[in-house]
């Protein structure tokens, strides 16, 4: 397994060679050796499935049938010590060519204008987004079979690509993981005279691995779309609007310690990084939180620790508390030593107070806020700067979080067709002069962005382009 791991940081170079090119070659035929070229296949297609989320299964496999080629020619006893260089040079030719048959990617041509080293190095830093939502359907139990028995290998091929590219923000150990194991279900109950009850204990087994893959891949896609700035906010302002009651003092350091886990896990290689860390984290959110809330105390009474996280990540907000008008920030306060501290205070009081407005709007006022901070607090006359500043997010912002508490307080308290029904009423009665045809494209936006955002794993890219 541990060569395994170290295996996966090589393969994310691709067909595309590094800097110190002989080391990585003599690297990569050690893992080959040591792996066999059936191990290193799996982690192939593994590493390029996660790494072109959107490449096709063809597409993929072309490419997985170039790099293994390229590694059973060149690492064999007497080989030329310049065929994995020259090998991996004419990879990066073919990927150049107009009808290459590996997975396109708008950066394509760009690397391409370069030549020798600099254009493989550039071909290698290339990777898909991710997908916004993981799209892989687990087919039935009688379907999996049907299909491992038609042909095991083919099966195992595309059941790798279809899960790594789905939940391609997974950390790379959670995802071997879960794919060996998954396999090795299929392969163990598809030949046992009792397969149904071979796949439930199975499945039973799988169970806390199968969460930490979906939560792993929530986890890492929201710190690879905000970075660990944003991604503090974003769980602060989650914590925030499932406990309003809670103060800044009681939840800045459980979003902090969970950004914590992301930052040391998303990209490591260390087996357990993210299971032991996440269970730890959870362990804290219990501890703080169970005895000031009901809720949080239900999730906290299993005895897996990885369901209790699965269960708080699903909370959804809590009825907004009746409080006064959070506090503004003065001047003084916000270009001062703490003045992050301060703007954050103020978001979080916002966020308590709004507790059915989305994380994509939050973390888009977040993000505006450490603009305006950046840009006034530099200048000659921060308090001038400010203060124009102030009167547009007084005059745009409460009405811009009411509209979106309202519309997400709606969706997910209203069945879909009331929503929809309430929707329209108070679109016609904002816009009473508005043509059909533009009142339907509103209504369908405003459905669009309830539908995809207003959810506890709303896609974080996806959504920040819809506010």
């Amino acid at each position: 397994m541990r060569a395994a791991l170290a295996l996966l940081l090589l393969l994310a170079t691709a067909h595309a060679a590094h800097r110190g090119r002989a080391y990585v070659r003599e690297k990569v035929c050690q893992e080959y050796r040591m792996l066999g070229k059936e191990n290193f296949r799996t982690l192939t297609i593994i590493a390029n499935s996660r790494k072109y989320s959107n490449g096709t299964f063809e597409e993929i496999g072309h490419l997985v049938q170039e790099i293994v080629s390229l590694a059973e020619t060149c690492c064999v006893d007497g080989a030329d010590p310049s065929c994995y260089d020259a090998g991996s040079t004419a990879l990066s030719v073919k990927s150049c060519r107009a009808d290459s048959p590996f997975p396109s990617h708008p950066g394509t041509a760009e690397c391409c204008a370069h030549e020798g080293l600099e254009r493989k190095l550039c071909l290698a830093a290339l990777r898909h987004p991710p997908k916004p939502l993981p799209q892989y359907l687990q087919p039935s139990d009688k379907e999996l079979c049907q299909a491992f028995r038609q042909d095991p290998r083919e099966f195992a091929d595309r059941f790798l690509y279809e899960y790594s590219s789905s939940y391609s923000q997974a950390p790379l150990p959670v995802l071997l993981s879960s794919t060996r194991t998954f396999l090795s279900m299929v392969s163990t109950c598809c030949i046992s005279p009792a397969p149904t009850a071979c796949f439930l204990k199975e499945k039973l087994e799988r169970k806390t691995l199968s969460l930490l893959t979906l939560t792993s891949n929530r986890i890492c896609s929201r710190f690879s779309a905000y970075g660990k700035d944003k991604v503090t906010f974003s769980y602060l302002a989650s914590l925030a609007q499932k406990v309003p009651t809670a103060s800044l003092e009681d939840l800045l350091p459980l979003a902090e310690d969970a950004a914590e886990v992301s930052a040391q896990c998303c990209e490591s290689v260390a087996e357990d990084c993210m299971q032991k860390k996440l269970l730890e984290h959870t362990a804290k959110v219990c501890t703080a939180l169970s005895a000031r809330d009901e809720r949080f105390a239900d999730c906290c009474k299993g005895k897996n620790l990885m369901e209790n996280h699965f269960c708080i990540l699903a909370l959804p907000p809590a009825p907004a508390p009746k409080l006064p008008e959070a506090s503004v920030p003065t001047n003084k306060e916000l270009c001062g030593k703490e003045g992050a501290l301060h703007a954050t205070r103020y978001l979080f009081e916002l966020a308590r107070r709004h507790t059915s407005v989305p994380d994509a709007v939050l973390v888009k006022v977040y993000d505006s806020a450490g603009k305006v901070r950046g840009e006034c607090c530099s200048t000659k006359d921060p308090s001038a700067c400010l203060d124009s500043k102030r009167k547009q997010i007084e005059a745009e912002l409460p009405p811009f979080l009411k509209k979106a508490s309202q519309l997400c307080g709606q969706y997910n308290t209203l069945p879909f067709l009331e929503f929809k029904k309430r929707l329209r009423e108070s679109l016609m009665q904002a816009e009473p002069k508005a043509v059909p045809g533009h009142l339907e494209q509103l209504l369908e936006q405003r459905v669009s962005f309830a539908s995809t955002c207003c959810l506890p794993d709303a896609p974080p890219l996806l959504c920040s382009c819809k506010v």
